[in-house]
């Protein structure tokens, strides 16, 4: 099969299923609330800032047309990042019932070895999204129900039993003794499907613990209720689900079932909420007391190890789907979102880790999602600004990774929200792009440590004994201020600039005699560093 119909279908698929989110919603004249900062409050055992840096996108990323050849240029476009949120079909491992293929896959033809050997060799972390139902899962649906983004077990099984989704804990766990870490598995537990579909095709071969995924995810937006009840699953339902991947309901399900079962260092995501209610986590974490216990420390038997949620920033509040535009993170509801669900992780569940894996803005100027044009400022300049300030946002509120949608356009000149939110137009990176890749450069080793001021923001990274200050007003109006900035004993500062259109800042080393000087700051950041 050629590229293009693959990517066509994936994409019109994505617009209007799973990605296709339900946005939070939006009352017309109803103020927002802006972020809640707390002032000098050093956060510890915080993630180095390239964690914030992900991005959602497919494996076709990595390759030329011909779909087997790696693309150098699209490698360092993706070079650009810290993570990779692979959006992977189930088909693509598993194109036939119980018959596995990884390189190639005997859907669509990709090496996903070499993608994901691909990543680990640049430090970008993959988090795999295992998605959607294969065909012949689908098939089992009466005709008029058949749908890829159905509940993934088959049809008339009951959705609160774990068992009923022991298929995909079955591939859960292919894929995990192929691609984790764990070398020590009964190589009789794992197989490749060794058939050629032509002559001198490659056939798959049997591989164990490669280390190159740390981190599955079961699905994504699992309470899809814009799919109706074949589509969508309540917390219980999906907590269920979330076992048998997780680990084969406690081992209930077989040797062969289940991430854990395979490899017990690889990290379980659930799947991103389209609609973001800590409510729906609570109710999977009562499931997982009532269904799998607790362990030996008093702690909940949780069947995920990273709680996740989907949150696009625009002017919607709780009450009506009426968002207009999107919004700069600081002036949305980014903020509360992000402390709601921590503070429920702290009191619920152990502080699991929480990350936020979709966030974006569209170019399109008609979408309800798009980044507006500020002054003399266009709006991929402006996309380039919010997306990097949410990165900022999601640290500063205590999540441990953010990756955003995504790296193409579905189409730049569709107004539907999410189809122009791309990084790259084709093989040239868009000014969002160039921003991540010259902020990963800087400080993608450094980690937050605190905030001492609000407006402007001024954000304090640090790694060892260095530490850089990153600066910017909060706002979309184009408002511009001079702080005075206090370099304390040190007489020299280096002040990094952002360059649209460069893999480089523009750095200007500038003598401080006073250890004080006035800066120019504006809405987009600058970052400052003490010699």
């Amino acid at each position: 099969m050629s590229k293009l119909p693959i990517q066509s279908y994936a994409f019109l698929f994505l617009l209007f299923s799973p990605i296709a989110c339900y946005q939070q919603n939006s009352t017309k004249g109803t103020a927002l609330p802006h972020e809640v900062i707390h002032l000098n409050k050093v956060q510890k055992n915080t993630s180095s800032f390239k964690s914030f840096l992900g991005i959602n996108g497919f494996e076709w990323d990595f390759f030329k047309d011909n779909q087997s050849d790696v693309d150098l240029n699209k490698v360092k476009i993706m070079q650009s990042f810290g993570g990779f949120r692979h959006y992977m079909d189930w088909e693509r491992i598993e194109s036939e019932k119980g018959k596995y293929t990884f390189n190639p896959t005997h859907s669509g033809g990709f090496n996903y070895d070499k993608v994901y050997q691909i990543c680990k060799e640049n430090n970008i972390d993959v988090l795999t999204c295992l998605k959607n139902c294969p065909p012949w899962l689908v098939n089992t649906y009466p005709e008029n129900q058949r749908d890829v983004d159905n509940v993934p077990a088959p049809y008339g099984l009951n959705r609160s039993d774990p068992a009923s989704y022991l298929q995909q804990a079955r591939a859960a766990f292919q894929f995990t003794a192929r691609y984790g870490s764990n070398k020590n598995i009964d190589s009789s537990l794992v197989s490749v499907y060794r058939r050629q579909r032509w002559h001198s095709d490659l056939v798959n071969q049997v591989k164990i613990g490669l280390g190159y995924v740390n981190y599955i995810e079961c699905d994504n937006e699992r309470d899809k209720d814009w799919k109706g009840p074949k589509g969508h699953q309540n917390p219980e339902e999906y907590a269920a689900n979330l076992s048998a991947f997780y680990d084969g309901h406690r081992g209930k399900l077989g040797k062969n079932a289940g991430v854990k079962t395979a490899d017990p260092s690889m990290k379980v995501v659930m799947a991103g909420l389209a609609s973001p209610d800590p409510k729906y986590v609570i109710r999977m974490i009562n499931w997982c007391k009532k269904n799998r216990g607790y362990h030996a420390d008093g702690s909940v038997n949780l069947c995920f190890d990273v709680i996740n949620y989907h949150f696009y920033a625009s002017d919607a509040t709780p009450a009506h789907d009426e968002r207009t535009v999107g919004k700069a993170p600081e002036l949305s509801l980014a903020g509360k979102v992000a402390d709601d669900f921590v503070t429920m992780s702290k009191k619920y569940a152990k502080n699991t880790e929480v990350w936020v894996t979709e966030s974006g803005y569209d170019i399109n100027p008609k979408s309800p999602q798009r980044a507006i044009q500020i002054k003399g400022k266009s709006a991929l300049i402006t996309q380039a600004d919010w997306m990097l300030r949410s990165s900022f946002l999601y640290a500063r509120h205590g999540l441990k990774k953010s990756f955003f949608y995504m790296l193409d356009d579905v189409n730049v000149n569709d107004a539907t929200p999410y189809a122009s939110s791309g990084f790259a137009d084709g093989k040239k990176k868009r000014p969002v792009a160039d921003y991540f890749t010259q902020v990963k450069q800087l400080i993608g080793s450094y980690s937050y440590e605190q905030t001492i001021k609000k407006d402007p923001i001024i954000d304090i990274y640090k790694t060892g004994d260095k530490k850089m200050y990153v600066l910017y007003i909060p706002d979309e109006k184009g408002r511009k201020a001079i702080y005075e900035f206090n370099s304390g004993d040190s007489k020299t500062i280096k002040i990094h600039l952002l360059v649209p259109g460069s893999d480089r800042m523009k750095t200007e080393t500038i003598a401080v005699p006073s250890g004080k000087i006035k800066l120019r700051i504006t809405e987009t950041p600058i970052f400052v560093e003490i010699c």
